[in-house]
């Protein structure tokens, strides 16, 4: 039985679209609570009553919708682990990259329904969130390995560089975190009842905007020593982005902020979070290289 093959560039779309997928999925699970509609299907794994499909009701049908986006991104995870197996040539790298996509997921379906079944208490909220944005640097990191060969890494920048980009990749998990802390006290819990964290919301915002000025000032900061010590092209244009991401990020939270946290700003800030953090990963990727993975003369080759 001959089977197809996938060359490096076919499954590198595949893994674009896992990627995408990735982040549709954590804007619309966002979406879900700004709308007021996390308990638009109180039941899980069920909508209501044993059924299935939901009654055709505003925060029953978004809610649903969500759930089978889910399923979508499902598929999508699949066929990035079953075009890991049929890539000419197959790695054992983006095999396991592509696995951990499966267990991820996996891990978001039983969080949904604990959240659900837990009537949206936050930490159960923070918990789908922070598995979201694991997620997307599992994708993000399949992603970028595709396009390369199997090969040790070399360093792009000096040692110190290398220690200031994985900083700014934890700091900005942090600052990600205490967003999510904000978001828990705030007031949009996905539905009316919904219980909040019993912080002070003006004490955990200044927290979430000093790890914003702490992640900025580390972003410049490398900045600079890049231009000190001269690195290439590709690494000085992906710190900018960051640069740029951060800048807008921070003026979208202020904004809303001061304007009572309108459901719209809202979410354009999540997806800012998800932009900022991919931007804080091709940083720090990019300060190591590899060769390009050579393409086999055909799209799909076949092999027996």
């Amino acid at each position: 039985m001959r089977l197809p093959r996938l060359s490096p560039r076919a499954y590198r779309r595949i893994t674009l679209v896992a990627l995408l997928a990735q982040v549709f999925i954590t804007v619309s699970g966002a979406a879900v609570r700004l709308t007021g509609s996390g308990l638009g299907c109180s039941d899980w794994p069920t909508c209501e009553d044993n059924r299935i499909v939901a009654p055709f009701e505003y925060h029953a049908m978004i809610e649903f919708v969500n759930r089978t986006v889910t399923g979508l991104v499902s598929v999508a995870v699949i066929l990035a682990v079953l075009g890991s197996l049929l890539r000419n040539p197959r790695r054992r790298d983006l095999t396991w990259l592509s696995l951990g996509l499966v267990g991820g997921v996996i891990a978001q379906i039983v969080l949904g329904g604990l959240t659900v079944l837990f009537e949206l208490q936050p930490p159960f909220v923070i918990a789908h969130f922070v598995v979201s944005m694991v997620l997307i640097w599992n994708a993000f990191v399949l992603h970028e390995r595709s396009k390369y060969a199997q090969s040790p890494a070399l360093p792009v920048v000096p040692r110190n560089v290398r220690i200031l980009g994985r900083l700014l990749v934890v700091v900005s998990a942090i600052t990600i975190f205490t967003g999510t802390i904000v978001t828990g006290t705030g007031p949009h819990g996905g539905d009316e009842n919904a219980k909040r964290l019993l912080f002070d919301i003006t004490t955990v915002v200044r927290i979430h905007s000093g790890a914003v000025w702490l992640f900025l000032t580390l972003t410049i900061i490398t900045l600079f020593v890049l231009h000190r010590t001269g690195a290439p092209r590709g690494v000085d244009r992906r710190a900018k982005y960051l640069v740029a991401a951060i800048l807008v990020q921070g003026a979208i939270g202020y904004i809303q902020y001061f304007n009572g946290v309108p459901p719209g700003l809202v979410i354009i800030h999540i997806l800012g979070s998800v932009i900022v953090w991919i931007a804080a990963l091709a940083f720090d990727l990019s300060l190591i290289a590899r060769p390009l993975e050579v393409e086999p003369t055909d799209e799909f080759a076949s092999t027996s």
